[in-house]
């Protein structure tokens, strides 16, 4: 799941994460997500580096339409929830029908107990006609892989999932299997920990990394990995 440590505390922070609802405005759509801090924790409140990755996906020119996307640690579904509204193509109406055509195909996964809670989610802020190209999917790092086709996606979003030393070597072993060479993977945290810059090392021992954008604002990086030493833009 997308879990992060967090010590609980007083403010306007502590109230946003316990708040059982939250909405963000992305895609020209309102998101109105459920929270639920206190079932499942941390894996199922809004996280400041999932809202810049998404404002990044969409300020950023960044083309998903016809793309295989997936999203690992999902937790809310935010993240999945805006590359499927903006990976949406061509409209047009086929017996009376609406129809997305060349449209992103967005897989968005998590472990187990996360999966009804985040697929309410993603039924409840996707149009009916966008459901379709959104799957809810099961995926604990480095167990799950044979579920996922090698090599088969086009991004790959994570957003706040650089938390857990012990999940490290799961975490690359997933994406190195779902990665081809062309693969763009984006990933979204805060530096909080020294163990955080050790996976970044670890990230660079197998992929070219650069970080592509910082917000201060939220202290957030967004760091951009592929295989070998491409630099493509996107």
């Amino acid at each position: 799941m997308a879990l992060v440590p967090y010590e609980e505390g007083a403010g306007w922070g502590a109230r946003q994460l316990h708040s059982p609802s939250a909405a963000y405005r992305f895609a020209s759509h309102t998101i109105r997500l459920k929270q639920d801090w206190r079932r499942l924790g941390v894996a199922a409140v809004v996280w400041d580096a999932a809202v810049v990755l998404c404002a990044y996906l969409e300020m950023g020119g960044i083309d998903l339409r016809d793309r295989s996307v997936i999203e690992l640690g999902a937790g809310t579904g935010l993240l999945g929830i805006v590359a499927t509204l903006l990976g949406k193509g061509f409209f047009f109406v086929c017996l009376f029908k609406a129809i997305y055509s060349c449209s992103a195909r967005v897989t968005i996964t998590d472990r187990a107990a996360a999966l009804e809670f985040l697929e309410s989610n993603v039924q409840a802020n996707l149009p009916s006609e966008l459901r379709p190209r959104a799957v809810v999917k099961e995926l604990t790092w480095g167990k799950d892989l044979g579920n996922f086709p090698p090599g088969a996606f086009d991004f790959i979003l994570g957003a706040d999932i650089v938390y857990l030393e012990e999940t490290f070597a799961e975490l690359l072993q997933t994406l190195e299997h779902l990665c081809s060479e062309q693969t763009v993977i984006l990933l979204s945290c805060r530096i909080r920990y020294e163990r955080d810059h050790k996976f970044l090392k670890m990230l660079r021992g197998r992929f070219s990394v650069y970080e592509v954008h910082y917000d201060s604002s939220k202290d957030v990086h967004i760091y951009k990995a592929q295989r070998g030493s491409r630099k493509d833009d996107f």
